[in-house]
């Protein structure tokens, strides 16, 4: 199944590029999805422990299940002044 991965702020300069599809198999979690990221992007490790993940307009946790056609926004930690 396909779902789109769009990477904001930090995790955008580590991936090296905006977006991206991936390929992963049915039933799967997002924890599952940001290992393959982690693997492809290996740069994102950094912020592994710190990434929030949105499915939609929905935060979700790591044992969300995604479906095909997700979009999925990957989400530095959140930073002020």
């Amino acid at each position: 199944m396909q779902v789109h991965v769009t990477f904001f702020a930090q995790s955008r300069d580590l991936a090296g590029c905006p977006d991206t599809e991936e390929t992963i198999p049915a039933d799967v979690t997002i924890n599952f999805l940001l290992e393959t990221l982690m693997r492809r992007f290996p740069k994102l490790a950094a912020l592994q422990s710190s990434l929030r993940v949105a499915v939609g307009v929905d935060y979700q946790n790591g044992d969300y299940v995604l479906r095909d056609g997700d979009e999925v926004a990957i989400l530095p930690p959140m930073q002020g002044g």
